[in-house]
């Protein structure tokens, strides 16, 4: 069984992890780290302490209504792509703890095919 990092716990919430197959569970957001911990497995889960974060990139649409998913990407461990049940109230309490300068919106799917035409004409 996994030990929180977290002295105190601000927000839970039922979110999915994507790592190849989805992994349903918990997100726990505190004044250390960011967890998640899966509700069958308690050996599945994964601990991203807050200085371990280099960005949050979230995935906005329709203006802002609605996030579907978000990544957080860290500075040894890569990426890890999250949805939670109500992604604006994990990402304002996520807020708390990395800076606004390393939140970042995702490219649109019109920003992203730019983006790919333009380096090939190069």
């Amino acid at each position: 069984m996994a030990k929180s990092i977290n002295t105190k716990v601000d927000l839970t919430v039922d979110a999915t992890w994507f790592r190849g197959i989805a992994s349903y569970g918990k997100i726990m957001i505190g004044d250390r780290a960011f967890e998640f911990y899966n509700e069958r497995n308690v050996e599945d889960y994964v601990q991203i302490p807050w200085n371990e974060v280099t960005y949050v990139v979230a995935d906005v649409r329709f203006g802002g209504r609605y996030i579907p998913r978000f990544e957080i990407r860290t500075k040894s461990n890569g990426k890890f792509v999250f949805a939670a049940r109500d992604s604006k109230k994990v990402l304002r309490a996520i807020r708390k703890y990395v800076p606004a300068d390393h939140m970042r919106r995702a490219l649109s799917l019109w920003q992203r095919l730019k983006q790919r035409f333009s380096r090939k004409k190069k």
